[in-house]
């Protein structure tokens, strides 16, 4: 079902966020029939590409990582994505209130899963890691991400559309901020120790 669901708010986003909106599943089972896979792709498809294809900036030579450094830093993207997807759900239920909703943890797991959706199959790209090809599909992604938000928030939390545009808004603005807070931790985890080294 996760995964009819997952197709559905590609081709028909309006109609599938309603039969979402019907389903009886727990935090638990988005993230052990969906998440718990979905967050994989894009760690091992960068892990794969970083030290096998290599990585490329522009239409210079290209650089591989060792698989010592990746692997790690793979396994804590991973982590990082796990935690993520479950932090913006939280926030999304502690701000519905203020949006005129009364929709449940699982509700908003849902909406933030498959809203997710397409930026997590777009870790697919970190297999050919040319830094314009995987930025490309990454705005594509997003750009889908952000409709499939902006179909489901009313649809979801059962809102008007003006309420839902408005909530919408600042699920965005606060998906922001948790992207900027990851690329922080990385940061600091890289002067601690959990960084890239490259194959000479």
């Amino acid at each position: 079902m996760f995964i009819q669901h997952m197709w559905g708010v590609f081709y028909n986003p309006g109609k599938e966020w309603l039969k979402v909106k019907q389903e009886k599943y727990s935090v638990m089972d988005y993230y052990t029939k969906d998440l718990i896979w979905m967050c994989a792709l894009a760690p091992i498809a960068l892990f794969f590409g970083t030290t096998q294809v290599g990585w490329s900036i522009g239409l210079g030579e290209y650089v591989k990582l060792t698989v010592a450094s990746a692997l790690p830093i793979a396994i804590a993207f991973y982590f990082a994505l796990l935690a993520g997807t479950y932090v913006m759900a939280r926030i999304i239920h502690w701000m519905e209130k203020t949006y005129g909703a009364d929709a449940s943890m699982e509700r908003c797991m849902a909406l933030t899963t498959y809203t997710a959706t397409p930026l997590l199959l777009a870790g697919l790209a970190g297999l050919w890691p040319h830094v314009w090809f995987v930025v490309s599909i990454g705005l594509l992604a997003l750009s889908y991400t952000v409709y499939l938000l902006y179909t489901g928030v009313p649809k979801i939390m059962d809102i008007p559309e003006e309420q839902g545009f408005m909530f919408s808004t600042s699920i965005l603005t606060v998906g922001l901020v948790v992207l900027v807070g990851m690329i922080a931790t990385s940061v600091i985890l890289w002067g601690i120790g959990l960084s890239p080294a490259y194959i000479r």
